[in-house]
């Protein structure tokens, strides 16, 4: 329980600090440097794409995986190294604590018990109710019926949808609202007003917004933030992060 209020407060805190726009880093795995690129430009999450196999493999389709392409080789263990470099964090910037998102492909009855387990020797790692700096996990995708997500353990949180409905005990574990941009492009002149009413009702849940799908450029990076969408969706982290740390400046 302590758990979810600590992250319910830090969630809060994300929407109250509205003017700090956050990155979410799409496709983490297929950039030059995954993870490290994420975390040197200050992604607020980072997204991993998984399909059950040893150490659940990622890959963004089941033609894509790899030997040694493992959340385990790709993120878990880089993300624990850090923690032991940075004593207790994940990098030297002590107000620096990024989410992981694992978009589970398929299967999430065998990649959700299977990364419990990857996950129980680091709880200081990834569980916030032991360490305050610890990387959240949110699961996304493939995630089980919301009905069942209380069953797990307190420190996984999910990724949830505007159309789905949740009772009070299962809104807590819902890290963020999440859809698709394409879900609101028709017609065209209703796009504003329909992105505005999703804003309200999400924030009205006390949660964060994020869309994919969207158009990954600066107009777009800008429109979206400045209609209060949270989580600004895109494969080009460093862009983004350099885009508004400019406007900042401005």
């Amino acid at each position: 329980m302590r758990n979810i209020f600590l992250c319910v407060l830090l969630f809060m805190g994300y929407i109250a600090a509205a003017q700090q726009p956050l990155i979410h880093s799409h496709n983490d795995y297929e950039k030059p440097e995954p993870l490290f690129n994420a975390l040197r430009n200050k992604a607020f999450t980072i997204e991993a794409d998984v399909y059950p196999g040893d150490s659940l493999f990622v890959a963004h389709d089941k033609k894509d995986i790899r030997a040694g392409r493992t959340l385990v080789n790709m993120y878990l263990q880089p993300i624990v190294q850090l923690f032991n470099s940075y004593h207790g964090r994940i990098s030297g910037d002590a107000d620096y604590a990024p989410i992981l998102m694992i978009d589970i492909k398929e299967n999430s009855e065998l990649v959700i018990p299977a990364l419990v387990k990857l996950l129980a020797p680091y709880r200081d790692v990834f569980d916030r109710s032991i360490n305050p700096h610890a990387v959240l996990i949110v699961l996304s995708g493939e995630r089980g019926h919301n009905a069942q997500w209380t069953q797990w353990p307190a420190y996984i949180f999910f990724d949830g949808r505007p159309y789905e409905r949740y009772d009070n005990a299962i809104l807590k574990r819902v890290a963020f609202i999440s859809d698709s941009y394409m879900n609101y492009i028709s017609p065209k002149d209703s796009i504003d007003i329909k992105l505005k009413q999703l804003v309200a009702a999400t924030h009205n849940k006390g949660k964060l917004l994020r869309l994919w799908a969207i158009p990954d450029n600066e107009a777009y990076w800008r429109k979206f933030h400045e209609m209060g969408i949270d989580i600004i969706n895109t494969d080009k982290v460093a862009g983004c992060s350099r885009y508004f740390s400019a406007a900042v400046t401005r």
